[in-house]
This record gives C-alpha cells, sequence and structure tokens, in this order.
C-alpha cells in the first residue's frame, strides 16, 4: 500500500463534479508554506464523502484502518464490500472519502506556465515539462 503524505501543506477542495462523482483537492506553490510546486489529487467514482473546506496542514491519504471503518460503517452505513475502497485523508482526522483509488499529480508551479490544471482534459499527461504522479492503492 503506497499513502499519499504532503504534510505542511495548504490544500483546499477545489472541485466536486457530482455528474461525473469527480472529487479534486489542490495545494498551491505558496510562501507561506514555503513551497514552489502544483500538487493535485484527483478521486474518481465517489460514493460518500465527509470532508473539510481546507486541510492547513496537509493531507496523508490511506486506506482506512479496520477498526476505523467498523467505525464509519456503523454511523454511515458503509457496505462492508467498501472497505478497500474508503479512504482517510489525515493521519488522525475524520475526513474520508469512499470512491475509486486516488491519484495525485505534482509539477514545478512556474514550469506549468498557462496551464491552469494537471488534470485539465484538454492538456497532455505527462505535459512537456518534469512532473511526478502516482496513485494510493
Amino acid at each position: 500500500m503506497t499513502d499519499f503524505v504532503r504534510e505542511g501543506r495548504l490544500f483546499r477542495v477545489t472541485g466536486f463534479n457530482p455528474s461525473h462523482r469527480q472529487l479534486f483537492l489542490t495545494s498551491e506553490a505558496t510562501l507561506a508554506d514555503q513551497t514552489t510546486t502544483r500538487v493535485e489529487v484527483y478521486i474518481g467514482h465517489v460514493e460518500l464523502m465527509f470532508l473539510k473546506p481546507y486541510y492547513d496542514n496537509g493531507l496523508h491519504i490511506r486506506r482506512a484502518t479496520a477498526t476505523e471503518f467498523a467505525v464509519l460503517h456503523e454511523r454511515h452505513g458503509i457496505p462492508a464490500a467498501d472497505a478497500a475502497y474508503t479512504w482517510m485523508l489525515e493521519e488522525d482526522g475524520d475526513s474520508f472519502v469512499v470512491g475509486g483509488h486516488p491519484s495525485w499529480r505534482e509539477a514545478e508551479y512556474e514550469l506549468m506556465g498557462e496551464r491552469q490544471s494537471l488534470y485539465d482534459p484538454n492538456e497532455s499527461w505527462p505535459p512537456q515539462f518534469p512532473a511526478e504522479s502516482g496513485s494510493v492503492y
């Protein structure tokens, strides 16, 4: 299992497309957290989510533990079959998403040029500039 960890960054919910069940979280390059990259997280096939509008100390996306899932199952009636698709967004937080495997992309903000999003469907991937990407399993 590969977690996604970006501590000390400000992430915010930047979009949810209900017709396609897509969630986007983004961290911009800022002087406040001394970062130079843009990071975007995408989760598709979203069935249920419990989110904060922003995460001021970063994200730690990982599969819910059996104990955490048992609590969520009891509180929200999440089917047992969804345990493998329940993702916690913080190390010790209550935020979670039931959906497909989260994926992420990261690139130096200055190199992105006119590009507004790393997940822009009208732009090629991988881009012409250095970028990293991955998925959480």
